[in-house]
Parts: C-alpha cells; structure tokens; sequence
C-alpha cells in the first residue's frame, strides 16, 4: 500500500472544501478524481502529500512522492537545467550508493541481501539511464531543453511541460498529478498516457480529461457530494462506465428532490389552511355555546397538529442538487442582417516578422458565417491561440486584412483568462460582472434589451459570486470567464481550449450546448474527447 487515507477533512478559514475523504492507492492503482470546481481537488493533493494539514483524519504514506501541482512559482535565476538535477539527485543517489556497495563488497561476510534489494532498487529507477530519459520526456512533452533557460522567461504551459518530464523520470512509488493534459498537445498527451499506463507505482491524478479517465483510470473518485453529503467512489474503469453511474444517481437525486419539494409546498398548504380554518370555519355562532367552541377549537388544533406530524414524518430531508449549465439562447443574426455574409472573415494571415511568425498562413481564407463551426487544432505553438485572437480583433495582423460585420457581439474565452488587476481581484463575482456590463454598454457592444445574468447560467453559486474574485480555484474562475463570455449575448463564440480546469461535468454540458446554439462558434482544443464530439464540423489543422 503506498497512500491509504481515511475520512480525510480540511476547511481554509470559514470555508470547509473536504470532508468524509477515504482512499487506498496500492501499485497499479490508478485513481481519477474528479469533482466540480471547488469541491477540494487540488487541495486534496496537496493534502495527500503533506503539503496541507488535514481538519480531520490521517493520510498514511509509504516510499517515494512526486507532485507536478497545476502552476509552477519559479525561484529568481532558476533555470531549466536546475530543475532537471534537482529532480536527478534522489536517482543519481541511488547510484552513487550502488556503485559504493558493489566495490567494497565482501563476497564472504558481505551482506548480500541488502546489495540484491539495493540493485532491485537502481534497476527499478533505471539510474543509469537517468539522463536520457529526462531528455526524452522533454523532447515528446513539447518542453525546453535548453538548461540554460531561466524558468521566469517560460510561459505558465511551457514551465508545467518541463517539470511534467522531470517527475515522468523521476519513477518514483507514487505520482501525484494536478490536471496533466491542460498544456500538452496530442502526442505529448500520448506520451503521458503510455508513461502513467506502465507506471510501477500508484498514481492519483485530478483531470477533467475524459479520454484520458478512459485510457488510464483503474477507478475514478467524485468529489461532488451524493445525496447523503459524501464523496463516491465508482470502482469501475473507464469514463462511459462512471459517467452512467453518475447520471443515474443524479436522476434519482432531483426525482427525490422535486417529490419532496411538492410534499413541502402541500404541507404549506395544509398548515395555511388549518390554522386559518381555526378563526373561521369551526365557530359556532357568536354568544352561542361559549363553552362548546372552546372544546371545538382544541380538536380542530390538535387534528391539524396530527395531520401536519405525520407529513414531517414521511418528508426526508433532500439537499439540492448539483448546479446544471443554463445555456442562453444566442443569436445567429440581428435583424435586418444579409444571412450571407460572414461574420468575420480572415485573409492571407501572418502575425510576427516574416520567416519567425506566430502565424502564418498564405493564401488561406477563413470565414465564419452566421451559425456558423470551425475546429482549430494543431501542436503547442502552431498558433491556434494566436488565430483566435486574429478573429476577435485582439491581435493585430503583420500581412493579411480581417473584415468583421457591424454590430457583431463576440464573446471570447482565452485560454489563460484575462490578467486580473488588483482591483478587479478584490471585487466579488457579481460586482466584477456588473462592472464589465456597465463597461459594454458605454463602448456601445451590448444591447440593454439582450443581457444575460450571471446566476441565471448555473456556472456559480450565489455564495460562489459573493466571494472576492481572488478566493475563487482556478476551475471557478475559468467558469466566470465563460460567463464573461456570455453576458452580451454574442452572435459569435471563441473558445480556446474550453475544456482547460473546468470539471467533466460542466464539459459534457458545454460541449452539447455548443452543438445547438444557433451562434456562430470557434473552438480550438487539444482534448480529444471534444474533437470526437466535434468530429462533423469543419477542421483546420495548423
């Protein structure tokens, strides 16, 4: 057993994220969790490997750990190849000490039992081969190889890439990974799926990727509470298998719920109008038996009482259910509008001095109408993110021209989100989205009339929105920038990598709304679950 955890809880202040948390991650274990943002999944790795203090419960631990955590804080000066010895030193350890025991051994008072476990040990971590395996783990990922590269001159994806290889190399008896697909392409994906598959250890991993649950988890553990308030364990593998699981169990949650909001509402009823009756319709008339309306008044009371106990007692205490994605209803056109034209159209497109361009795309056209799909894939720097912010107006061209209709509404999710100030940080979810309204209608980019509110769309909880825009986890405020996205009512939807920290609930959701709305829609991901799903769309593949 490598990581065993039980009834595992932990709350930041005022604010519980984990409880009733158990767990047993042996060799060959290969758990998924899963959960909607905000129910403690990056916290729970942090918990699982000592990083945190749990509220309440133990976490037991046995052999090596290696984390790759979602965002990586470089020190000042710290460089590529830095990060590489560090991850090198348990293993070059392992050899030093090998190659130290097998020359001083003495072959007939030697203890041969240590030298065999200790020579299991290097053959297991493979140390001789160390170096070289980093080396490939850096090349299939996509990352810099360059060991003189400062880490602060990397982006957020391309310092993930780096210390992803390292701990791949590392091999160590357990693997703790924080969403591993978010910055990788295709084959870096492969890559890491057939790295985690031939894993020796156990591996627990959060991720919102479905094809990798698929191809990779032996069993996948849902944080998002059940109907009795605690975690659930789906011992099946595969993502389909755990998918049907979990919607049956949510069918037969919002069937109790709704039976037993109908049984509070008749109980409403039933009290309004028993205790209404006591003033009206029991009393004799006035002066009349004085005696006799007393006696009158207690029974009519006590069979309301009666009437109102047994109700309490049959009704069960329902908590609601989980929030579902209320898609707006987006325009395909304002009136008026000629149904042929493009919305936006992008010509001959280079961004960048020419033979060093971010994109670069002679004599290619691409045209959004009006309803419009196109899927954009391609490798990590092929320059999918760059298009989408050539066809928002955000990126300026260096060669080419762009053309977009009067009047167009363009909502856009980037990839990374936008660059949060100080200020904006502070404000809570509502106060930011009023402000970003206010902000629309001045520049004349949104229609009083066509405005959608944030807590109609079922990305956030009241609660969640109160909350300063600092407090939320990176899968919450991905979920406040799609509802950024929404809020003037776009006729046009761009969307790079729209999969990256959301939870695979919210994912199926989204990826069947994007399917109906009659707005014209862009995406561009590396997740091949969305591709599949998207697969009769048009495709450009840079």
């Amino acid at each position: 057993m490598h990581l065993a955890a039980d009834d595992l809880a932990f709350a930041y202040p005022g604010r519980p994220v984990l409880e009733h948390v158990s767990l047993r991650v042996s060799a060959g274990t290969r758990l998924g969790v899963v959960g909607e943002n905000g129910t403690g999944k990056s916290t729970l790795l942090g918990v699982l490997s000592g990083r945190l203090h749990p509220s309440a419960g133990d976490v037991r631990r046995d052999g090596t750990l290696a984390v790759v955590e979602q965002e990586l804080v470089p020190v000042p000066g710290e460089t590529v190849g830095d990060l590489v010895s560090a991850s090198l030193t348990s293993l070059r350890t392992v050899a030093g000490e090998l190659e130290r025991a097998t020359q001083g051994f003495d072959h007939e008072q030697g203890n041969l039992a240590e030298l065999t476990e200790l020579l299991a040990r290097a053959e297991h971590l493979a140390v001789w081969d160390a170096d070289r395996r980093v080396d490939v783990a850096l090349s299939r990922l996509g990352a810099c190889r360059d060991p003189e590269r400062e880490l602060a001159s990397l982006s957020v994806g391309e310092r993930y890439r780096v210390r992803l290889a390292c701990r791949l190399a590392e091999r160590t008896d357990l693997l703790l990974l924080d969403e591993p697909t978010n910055h990788l392409d295709t084959s870096g994906i492969d890559y890491l799926t057939g790295e985690v598959v031939a894993w020796r250890g156990g591996v627990v991993m959060v991720t919102h990727d479905r094809q990798l649950l698929d191809d990779v988890a032996t069993e996948i553990l849902d944080l998002d509470p059940a109907m009795d308030g605690r975690p659930v364990l789906y011992g099946q593998p595969g993502y389909l298998a755990y998918r049907f699981a979990k919607n049956q169990a949510l069918h037969r949650w919002r069937q109790r719920y709704r039976a037993e909001r109908k049984r509070a509402e008749k109980l409403a009823a039933v009290l309004d109008a028993s205790y209404e009756g006591l003033s009206d319709e029991w009393r004799p008339p006035k002066g009349s038996q004085k005696h006799r309306r007393a006696t009158r008044a207690r029974i009519h009371v006590k069979a309301a009482d009666r009437l109102i106990e047994r109700l309490e007692a049959d009704a069960v205490e329902v908590p609601v259910p989980p929030l579902q994605l209320t898609f707006p209803d987006l325009p395909a056109l304002s009136p008026g509008w000629d149904t042929e034209a493009p919305l936006v159209e992008v010509r001959n497109p280079r961004v960048g001095p020419d033979g060093a361009a971010r994109l670069d795309l002679p004599g290619t056209r691409i045209a959004i109408p009006p309803s419009g799909r196109l899927l954009i894939t391609g490798v990590n720097g092929s320059g999918k993110s760059t298009l989408l912010g050539v066809l928002a107006g955000a990126i300026g061209l260096d060669r080419g021209m762009r053309t977009v209709r009067d009047g167009v509404r363009t909502g856009v999710v980037a990839q990374e989100g936008p660059d949060l100030g100080p200020d904006a940080r502070e404000r809570t979810g509502f106060d930011e989205y009023a402000r970003e309204a206010l902000d629309l209608l001045d520049a004349g980019r949104l229609d009083p009339d066509h405005l959608v509110p944030v807590a109609f769309l079922g990305l956030l909880s009241e609660e969640d929105l109160e909350r300063p825009l600092r407090e939320l986890s990176a899968g919450q405020r991905r979920r406040f920038d799609l509802a950024r996205a929404l809020l003037a009512v776009p006729h046009l939807l761009l969307l790079d990598e729209p999969t990256n920290h959301l939870s695979i609930d919210l994912v199926d959701e989204l990826t069947q709304a994007l399917r109906v709305t009659p707005a014209a829609v862009v995406v561009a991901t590396h997740d091949r679950r969305m591709r599949e799903d998207f697969e009769d769309w048009p495709r450009l593949d840079l």
